[in-house]
C-alpha cells in the first residue's frame, strides 16, 4: 500500500504545480491533480515554494485551511470514483454532481462524508464504514 508521508504530499502537488506552469509532460495521476490544482487557484501561493510548503503549519488553531490536504481528498475521491470502490460511490457521486450541477461542489459535500466515516471510523476503532459513507452521499442527492 502507498502510504506517502506529508512531505511526500506536499512535494507531489508542488511539483505537479510547477510541471503544469512550465507545460512539462505530466504523469496521469499528475494530470488528475492539476485538474483539481487549476480549481483552486487560492492554493498557488502555497504551492509556488516547496520549502515553505514543507515548514508551513496548517493546525486548526491557525484558523487556515490545509491545501494538501483538501487537494488530496480531491484526489482521493477521483480516485474512488474511477474505480467504483467502495461500491456504489460512482452512482452517487454522479446523482449529486446532476444534482448540484458540479462535479467541484459535489467532491466537497462527498469530503464531507469522508471526513464523517474517518471521525467515526478512528473514534469507535472499527475498519471505515463504506456503506454508511455511501449513504451519507446520497443522503445529499
Amino acid at each position: 500500500m502507498f502510504n506517502p508521508s506529508q512531505d511526500d504530499v506536499r512535494r507531489f502537488f508542488c511539483a505537479t504545480y510547477r510541471k503544469h506552469k512550465t507545460g512539462e509532460i505530466l504523469t496521469p495521476l499528475e494530470a488528475i491533480a492539476s485538474d483539481w490544482l487549476q480549481q483552486h487557484p487560492e492554493y498557488a501561493d502555497d504551492l509556488r515554494d516547496v520549502e515553505a510548503a514543507l515548514s508551513a503549519d496548517y493546525s486548526v488553531e491557525n484558523g487556515q485551511t490545509n491545501p494538501f490536504l483538501h487537494l488530496s481528498m480531491h484526489l482521493s475521491i477521483a480516485e474512488q470514483i474511477s474505480i467504483d470502490q467502495p461500491p456504489g460511490i460512482r452512482a452517487a457521486a454522479s446523482a449529486l454532481t446532476q444534482r448540484l450541477q458540479s462535479e467541484h461542489e459535489a467532491h466537497h459535500h462527498i469530503m464531507e462524508c469522508l471526513g464523517e466515516m474517518i471521525w467515526n471510523s478512528q473514534r469507535s476503532g472499527l475498519p471505515p464504514d463504506g456503506a454508511a459513507y455511501i449513504d451519507c452521499i446520497r443522503k445529499r442527492v
